[in-house]
C-alpha cells in the first residue's frame, strides 16, 4: 500500500522511458509487480507507451510484504530464455533477507543485467539492500521522492537508453541525467 502514491507517478513517468529512446533502437518492457499475501505476475512485453500504461493502470496496489527476491528470480529466468539488458526496480521497502537477495543479485550482475534501483524515501535498511543489488548487478542506486518526479523521469530516460543502446548511447546522448548515470556505472558514489 505504500507504493500507490508512486505506482500513480509511474503512470505517468514510463512515457519518458520510451520517448527517450527514439531512433536508438526499441524497448521492450515487462511489467513484474508484486502485492498482497504473496502474488507476484509478469506481464508480457509490450514495445510501446500505451500499451504499458494500460498494464499499469489495471494494477491496485496491496497491502503485503515485500518480495524482491521474486522479482530478481523472475529477471534471472527470463535472462536464461533471452538477454534481458537491465531490471529497474522502484520501491520504499526491504523485509527479505539480504543474503538471499546480493545472492540472485550478483547472479545477475554475471549476466549482464545491471539492476537500477530508485529508492523512496530514507529507510536504512531498504537503503543497505538496495545499494547492494545495485553494487553486486554492476548497476546504480538513487533516491527519489515526489519532489523528484522530473529526475526520476530523466533518469528512467537514461536507463532506457543505456537497455537499447549501451554506455556508448549514453556518451553519446551526453545530457544531465545520462552522465549521472554513467558516473554510477563507472564507480562512482551513489546518491
Amino acid at each position: 500500500m505504500s507504493r500507490q502514491p508512486t505506482w500513480d507517478l509511474a503512470c505517468k513517468l514510463q512515457a519518458e522511458m520510451f520517448d527517450a529512446v527514439g531512433k536508438a533502437g526499441s524497448l521492450n518492457v515487462q511489467l513484474v509487480y508484486f502485492r498482497g499475501f504473496g502474488e507476484s505476475r509478469a506481464s508480457r512485453f509490450v514495445r510501446d507507451t500505451d500499451a504499458l500504461k494500460t498494464l499499469m493502470t489495471k494494477i491496485d496496489c496491496r497491502g503485503g510484504h515485500t518480495q524482491i527476491g521474486k522479482v530478481l528470480t523472475h529477471a534471472l529466468n527470463e535472462t536464461a530464455r533471452e538477454k534481458i539488458n537491465a531490471l529497474v526496480y522502484i520501491g520504499d521497502a526491504m523485509e527479505e533477507s539480504v543474503d538471499d537477495l546480493s545472492d540472485k543479485a550478483g547472479r545477475l550482475g554475471l549476466s549482464g543485467v545491471p539492476v537500477f534501483v530508485f529508492q523512496e524515501g530514507h529507510d536504512p535498511t531498504a537503503e543497505r539492500a538496495f545499494r547492494e543489488i545495485a553494487r553486486l548487478s554492476k548497476g546504480a542506486w538513487f533516491r527519489f521522492d515526489s519532489r523528484s518526479a522530473a529526475e526520476l523521469g530523466k533518469l528512467l530516460s537514461a536507463v532506457a537508453v543505456y537497455a537499447t543502446g549501451g554506455l556508448k548511447a549514453l556518451s553519446d546522448r551526453n545530457r544531465p541525467e545520462d552522465r549521472k548515470m554513467l558516473e554510477h556505472l563507472r564507480g562512482g558514489k551513489s546518491r
